[in-house]
Parts: structure tokens; sequence; C-alpha cells
């Protein structure tokens, strides 16, 4: 999937041309698959996250910086990270993220047992 910059007037067009709405992410994207040539003025340019007052669920909007921890992995569908996923696993466990996931939780088991 691809992230645009769809300006709010312009959200109409973008359905039009087969861009979809991502909640969690609050942003437009392209499904894997689909042409982004008809989505050229919407795509990111080099470094840019998100246009200027659009809401971008990566940044804190009153503090203004980054919350995307250093384990962030972002997965190309739409599933439950801390639940088994046979798709994901490769990815997660690649990264690290599955074992710094390990490794918090048991923290807080030592923080829960008793005395």
């Amino acid at each position: 999937m691809t992230f645009l910059n769809v300006p709010y007037a312009e959200k109409d067009q973008a359905r039009e041309l087969g861009a979809r709405w991502n909640p969690g992410r609050k942003r437009w994207y392209v499904p894997n698959g689909v042409a982004l040539e008809p989505f050229e003025r919407w795509l990111p340019k080099a470094g840019e996250a998100a246009a200027p007052g659009e809401a971008d669920s990566s940044r804190d909007a009153r503090a203004a910086k980054l919350v995307t921890g250093s384990r962030y992995v972002e997965i190309d569908h739409a599933c439950n990270p801390f639940e088994a996923c046979e798709r994901c696993a490769p990815v997660l466990a690649q990264s690290g993220w599955r074992a710094a996931h390990d490794d918090v939780l048991k923290a807080l088991q030592l923080l829960r047992r008793p005395g």
C-alpha cells in the first residue's frame, strides 16, 4: 500500500480513482496492485511523511514529535501483531519486534510477582 497526501477538498477525487481511507493512520492510500500514475499529484515527495496540517497518526499533535518506537514495523495488511499471524510472523521475527515484545512481557511478569 502507498500512502497519499490528499487534501480534504480532493478526497472524493482520490476515492473515485480507487484510493481507500485508512482510519487507523487517518490517511488515504493506494492498495497494492493498483497503478500509481493517477495518484501522482498526491504521492509524498522524497522525505515527506504527510502534508502540512494533515493528520498523521505517527505524530503527537500536541508535542509535534514522532511517537513511533524503535521496533515499529509496518505490515501490509490488517492483523493484530499481538496475535499469531502466519503472514506477519517472519517479518516480525526478522525485524526484532517479536524478541522485544517477548522481553517486555518477561519484565512485566517479574513486576507482577509477589514480594
